[in-house]
């Protein structure tokens, strides 16, 4: 059974067309990634998966309960974290967290609650009012809470924005010790590097579709090798070796073309290439291809799914 099944989705606002057909399998115990750019869906599908917002069309189910027919129970079997700072200016931070505690019927919660705070480094503050809290703070509540009930899925929309170093080495070593004790853990984040460290299999969203589908490895692995950065003084690179430009956008300038290379070998032959059209290397770098450059192709259609 799929932790989180979601099978033809559509969502609309009026005449955006928020989700076109999204269809996912997310396994029990995945640690996964779903990725795109601000306004592709991504939102919007997480709002589907917590029973926020109702597909127009499709149907998804977490740990097998429909989150419409069955709202309660796929309800249970989750837990969220979300973009925005909501709490309660009332409550301390315990006090928050006893709370959320009661939605889900959970009574003498503190030694789990104690333990959540202990590994999001809480402790000291479990008895200050959430209105006197920074905003690295309040976040760190925000993932205690939607961890309080132990759910077996654990989405967690952007929790890193916007926060400190500290805060995202606390919080990845925690949600990396769920994942390693069972719990599946699905991420939105803008820090592609983080993806590509925690991520064993990403989906990415383009325009409300599923554009790019894969393991993290094989989705790294559609840029063949590296990327060979030449910037040439004369800004002339020869046809010949055209096929092998690539275009990711940090590469606008006229004169610095990255080129794809699968190993170290295909690099002498291009300089050699170089070398006889008279071509002068100005500045030369062998870079790593990583996600972000996939990421950049796929957003760009250079790469298909």
């Amino acid at each position: 059974m799929a932790a989180i099944q979601i099978t033809q989705v559509e969502k609309r606002y009026n005449s955006l067309r928020a989700l076109d057909g999204v269809s996912l399998s997310i396994e029990e115990g995945e640690f996964f990634g779903l990725l795109g750019p601000n306004g592709a869906g991504k939102t919007t599908l997480i709002s589907i998966i917590a029973g926020l917002t109702r597909p127009d069309a499709g149907r998804v189910t977490v740990q097998g309960f429909d989150v419409v027919t069955d709202y309660r129970a796929a309800r249970q079997q989750l837990g969220v974290v979300p973009q925005e700072l909501v709490f309660d200016p009332f409550f301390s931070v315990r006090e928050t967290l006893r709370l959320q505690s009661g939605y889900f019927g959970l009574s003498n919660n503190d030694k789990w609650i104690d333990e959540v705070m202990a590994n999001l480094d809480l402790t000291d503050k479990a008895d200050v009012n959430m209105r006197a809290l920074s905003g690295g703070m309040k976040r760190r509540v925000l993932v205690a809470q939607a961890l309080v009930h132990k759910p077996p899925v654990i989405v967690l929309d952007e929790p890193t924005a916007g926060v400190d170093v500290e805060l995202r080495q606390t919080l990845w070593k925690f949600i990396a010790r769920l994942n390693r004790e069972g719990h599946t853990v699905v991420l939105t984040t803008h820090y592609l590097e983080e993806a590509q460290a925690l991520c064993n299999r990403i989906a990415m969203l383009k325009t409300g579709k599923v554009v790019a589908l894969d393991t993290t490895d094989a989705l790294i692995k559609r840029i063949s090798g590296s990327l060979l950065v030449l910037q040439l003084r004369n800004g002339v690179l020869p046809p010949v070796l055209r096929p092998l430009l690539v275009q990711p956008k940090e590469f606008r300038s006229s004169n610095v073309y990255p080129l794809r290379v699968n190993d170290y070998a295909e690099v002498e032959p291009i300089l050699a290439v170089l070398r006889e059209s008279g071509a002068e290397i100005e500045e030369m770098q062998l870079q790593q291809a990583d996600l972000e450059d996939v990421f950049l192709q796929i957003m760009d259609g250079e790469l298909l799914r």
